[in-house]
């Protein structure tokens, strides 16, 4: 391994220790700062004697290859913090990242259900007797905001039915609890005083929801459930774990709460990040004026 690479790994450890980034992210980092390398290989140079003018012909490289903006800001932020670890580590006197750019993102907006369709997807019907896990699952994504590999993850110590709350980790195994609405809890409790025995028989998994054979369920299981959940309650559109996580968040605003306990119950690092919900609301407003007051137009 070249001293370069050495640099570079010593770099990806310390996201891993002291940041706590998931392993997605570390990866994709890892990369660019392997394409990186090549890149100031060919010209010449390395990590610890390129200048500004490098990484800004590396991006622009990148810009005109295609590459998606979301990915040349990721890659941005790569090299930002890769040379402010550089400069820690006394690898360099300067950091030739200052003045790198990012670019704007047009972030879409979140795809949301409506307060009324989610009522219809919470009603059971006539269906096999996985009907009772199904609903217990939706009604923990929809009363919690949980991300798909959070849900499938969650263990029976993880949620306490007595006092209405889940923990769960999140993105960089970060700890956080959310608490539980009545129908959840409900629902979970219906699940594991029956169902949930039968499904797990002899076996000795502690993972809270499992598949028709007793094993955990996976996020490809998880998707095709919904799938079919929707279509059996006629819904038009494909429904997916993560619309739950953006109703749950934009119902909440829509009823008054604070973006900061939105935030926490989210597990988002970053506020800003929450934000794009308060876009979906203000949005919700402008619709209702402009239908409802006679001088909109």
């Amino acid at each position: 391994m070249t001293s370069e690479e050495q640099l570079a790994k010593q770099y990806l450890i310390h996201l891993h220790v002291e940041r706590g980034l998931s392993e997605n992210t570390r990866l994709a980092y890892e990369r660019d700062l392997a394409q990186l390398l090549i890149y100031l290989n060919q010209r010449g140079t390395n990590y610890t004697e390129c200048v500004a003018n490098d990484l800004f012909l590396f991006l622009l490289k990148w810009k005109e290859n295609g590459k998606a903006p979301r990915s040349i800001a990721r890659c941005n932020a790569t090299l930002r913090g890769f040379f402010a670890f550089v400069l820690d580590e006394g690898k360099r006197d300067d950091n030739p990242s200052t003045y790198l750019v990012t670019p704007k993102l047009n972030q879409p907006l979140p795809k949301v259900l409506s307060e009324a369709t989610m009522d219809k997807l919470l009603q059971t019907g006539a269906g096999s007797e996985l009907v009772l896990r199904d609903l217990a699952m939706l009604e923990v994504l929809y009363s919690s905001g949980l991300r798909v590999s959070e849900l499938i993850g969650l263990r029976l110590e993880d949620i306490s039915l007595e006092v209405g709350f889940v923990r769960c980790r999140g993105k960089g195994d970060k700890e956080r609890i959310v608490p539980l609405g009545e129908p959840a809890v409900r629902a979970v409790q219906c699940y594991l005083n029956g169902l949930r025995k039968r499904l797990c028989g002899e076996k000795k998994y502690d993972i809270l929801f499992l598949n028709a054979h007793g094993r955990p369920l996976t996020r490809q299981g998880m998707v095709y459930i919904l799938k079919k959940w929707g279509k059996a309650h006629n819904l038009e559109k494909t429904i997916s774990p993560h619309m739950f996580r953006h109703s749950f968040a934009t119902h909440l605003l829509d009823h008054g709460a604070d973006l900061r306990s939105v935030q926490e119950m989210l597990g988002h690092a970053d506020i800003a990040t929450t934000q794009i919900y308060t876009h979906l609301t203000r949005k919700r407003l402008i619709d209702v004026f402009q239908k409802a007051h006679p001088r909109a137009e």
